[in-house]
């Protein structure tokens, strides 16, 4: 966390610089909500039409044993590939940095190789602007949280050959829509990460529903909107 750089941006989706996972993720007097920077979240769908999860591994600072969707991180400045997306991309949807991200960290937390899901596989979506203390963790005085303009990426692929990190990621599940629902019911005593929840929500139901246009066409894409979310 020291060593990672994300992006850091305004309300707008700008780029203002870049800073340490640690300094970002920060919810300390001073920056009480942590920096604002760019995240994405990955929902990979098998051929059947299930949604892959994880639940973050136990030694997580942030968010630990929470089920969440398949791959969520930071494209992070000084990669090479490029993952800084600067505005024409974001304003023409291709966000190659983003993608490039999500490549690298679906092998880095799943060991997804990746020419079983390459760049060009992912379909953006939309954004969204949350902020979450990770309360559930490190309770109402949490020095940790997220504060993030997150990208959704949808992508559907043959099955995948999974390899977990186990510093990252304690079990995976693929899942139906009915199956999801009953997971997050509050009697199944499962913690689920916020955005996640927030996506689930809001969002997930109209994706899921018309997956077919979500991973194969433009229908949902949204290029000129962030949704702000941070009272969601």
């Amino acid at each position: 966390m020291a060593e990672d750089e994300c992006i850091t941006l305004d309300d707008a989706d700008g780029i203002t610089g870049h800073a340490s996972k640690v300094d970002c993720h920060r919810f300390v007097p001073g920056q009480p909500t942590g920096r604002l920077h760019r995240a994405f979240s990955v929902f990979l769908f098998n051929p059947q039409g299930q949604l892959l999860l994880q639940q973050r591994a136990a030694s997580k600072i942030t968010f630990p044993n929470v089920w969440t969707n398949t791959c969520c991180s930071h494209p992070l400045f000084g990669q090479e590939p490029s993952e800084v997306d600067e505005p024409p991309a974001v304003a023409d949807g291709s966000v190659p940095g983003v993608k490039h991200a999500a490549v690298r960290k679906l092998g880095h937390e799943l060991g997804v190789r990746p020419e079983q899901v390459p760049a060009s596989a992912f379909r953006f979506l939309t954004r969204l602007h949350y902020c979450a203390a990770d309360t559930v963790t490190h309770g109402p005085d949490s020095p940790w949280g997220e504060h993030e303009i997150d990208y959704i990426l949808f992508a559907r692929t043959e099955a995948v050959d999974l390899d977990p990190n186990p510093e990252e990621v304690q079990a995976t599940r693929y899942v139906t829509q009915e199956e999801l629902r009953t997971m997050m019911h509050p009697d199944s005593g499962l913690l689920w990460s916020p955005w996640f929840r927030i996506i689930v929500e809001n969002f997930l139901d109209k994706w899921w529903k018309e997956l077919d246009a979500a991973v194969g066409s433009d229908r949902f894409l949204e290029t000129d909107k962030v949704h702000d979310l941070r009272t969601a």
